[in-house]
């Protein structure tokens, strides 16, 4: 039974008004702030000692491109990042390197400097990134290889995924990560997880 032509033409209208405004609510949303979800991770930010070293690093190691390079005015530096107010022209050299899957590392080389300092895993903020991959034990033997330092020998964490922690050029920590099937389940269902969790057993930890 076809619909009639009143409300065909009235469903078009509410089509073209959810088109013009593309923040609006989905149909079961909730409204007000709940509605606002990010829409995928984009990218984290790591200050390197040398730009080419890093874009060298990621490219040999990883085969992650270098697809933007921008350069920071002086005075930008100083007003914007905070860096090299004591000194006529602070430098800052931004680079954006690809991950497969679509993030992104972000790096930045500063003139002047500070040197890096040990990061303890109890201190609030950013302890180290990971990256997803395939085959353990052939990435560790593949690393050694590489002349990466590994901290940490191939292990299985209780939940059944292998990892392994290793240092970029700078001593950023890296998250070697084989998920195995569950690399799968979590870009199928990850979403229905979430959100069967959020009412579950995870409920507490939103309150």
């Amino acid at each position: 039974m076809r619909d009639p032509p009143g409300r065909l033409h009235e469903g078009r209208r509410r089509l073209a008004r959810r088109e013009c405004r593309p923040d609006a609510p989905r149909s079961g949303e909730p409204a007000g702030d709940h509605s606002m979800r990010a829409r995928s991770f984009s990218h984290v930010g790591i200050t390197v000692r040398n730009f080419n070293a890093a874009v060298h690093f990621y490219w040999d190691v990883f085969g992650c491109p270098l697809v933007g390079v921008a350069d920071q005015p002086p005075e930008r530096v100083k007003s914007f990042f905070g860096v090299g107010a004591d000194v006529d022209a602070p430098s800052c050299k931004v680079g954006w390197i690809r991950v497969p899957g679509g993030g992104v590392i972000e790096i930045f080389e500063f003139q002047p400097q500070q040197p890096p300092v040990e990061i303890p895993w109890n201190r609030i903020g950013i302890t180290h990134i990971a990256l997803n991959i395939r085959g353990i034990h052939r990435w560790h033997d593949y690393l050694t290889s590489k002349g990466v330092e590994c901290v940490s020998p191939p292990e299985q964490s209780p939940r059944g995924h292998w990892f392994f922690f290793a240092k970029d050029m700078d001593g950023n920590l890296i998250e070697m990560m084989d998920l195995g099937w569950m690399y799968h389940v979590l870009g199928w269902l990850g979403l229905l997880g979430g959100w069967i969790f959020r009412r579950g057993m995870y409920r507490k930890y939103y309150e």
